[in-house]
């Protein structure tokens, strides 16, 4: 059977630093699910957590209290609304929460990809280099999977994502294509045997950054590999949820996804 799109776990409100949209509420999203048939959604956001120390000045203010201040979510009949995160994960491989914090949340998503943030997510010596950036995309999934985490509950944000090269497509698409077949398939093995989500992020399969055979490729291994997907629109504003229907059909179709190859919280 045909992977349905009926989830979207990796959604932002106005409470993340970087949405703008005072409109994108809890009760925008859950009319956002109504609207596409979705049986379950995830409030996914920024969020480091005030045990952990070290944060950016950007991570600190989106602390425990912040992202509860959503809290209590709205509710519809035949709708799972999951209260989650989305975390971070800095340049000396330290993730942002801590491992009590897992049992409040219903899912939370890892991005090991943000490396837009110079120095604090990536090392001095990585930056512009995209063969260190392809290593360094391989060395921090690596870090992840070591850990004692309920990797169940964990999404692997935009695997793809083109934060890898900054504002910089070139750098970005020559990362991509240096992550070889070898090191792609070692790494989905391991994420395959933790159990952890990798996500399909709606803006990654726009392929507005370029890379698009890189990008296809990257997924097919981790397909094979026995990879788990879930979907993750990544809206921060309402605009977002415009298009989310038409590019993950698309994406579903270009990996020949099957009911059997999704992740489920």
């Amino acid at each position: 059977m045909r992977f349905i799109y009926d989830h979207d776990l990796h959604i932002h409100s106005h409470i993340s630093s970087c949405s703008s949209d005072p409109a994108q509420t809890p009760e925008s999203i859950l009319a956002y699910a109504k609207k596409n048939g979705l049986t379950t959604i995830c409030l996914t956001d920024h969020y480091w957590d005030e045990r952990v120390a070290g944060p950016s000045s950007w991570y600190a203010p989106q602390n425990t209290p912040h992202i509860k201040e959503a809290l209590p979510l709205p509710e519809a009949e035949g709708i799972r609304f999951l209260f989650g995160c989305e975390t971070e994960m800095r340049a000396d491989m330290t993730v942002g929460i801590s491992r009590e914090r897992f049992d409040e949340l219903d899912f939370v998503i890892i991005p090991t990809t943000h490396m837009h943030m110079k120095e604090f997510t990536v090392p001095p010596a990585y930056a512009g280099k995209p063969e260190m950036l392809a290593r360094l995309w391989a060395e921090k999934l690596d870090a992840l999977l070591d850990m004692e985490l309920p990797f169940e509950k964990i999404g692997l944000a935009h695997l793809t994502c083109s934060l890898i090269g900054g504002d910089d497509r070139a750098l970005y698409e020559k990362t991509l294509s240096l992550i070889t077949d070898a090191e792609a398939k070692r790494i989905f093995t391991r994420i395959a045997k933790k159990g952890a989500g990798v996500e399909i992020n709606q803006f990654d399969f726009t392929f507005a950054s370029g890379g698009k055979e890189d990008i296809l490729r990257i997924y097919r291994i981790a397909k094979e590999a026995g990879c788990k997907f879930y979907l993750g629109s990544d809206s921060h504003h309402q605009k977002g949820f415009e298009k989310t229907k038409e590019i993950f059909e698309r994406a579903i179709t270009l990996l020949s996804l099957r009911e059997n190859d999704k992740f489920r919280v």
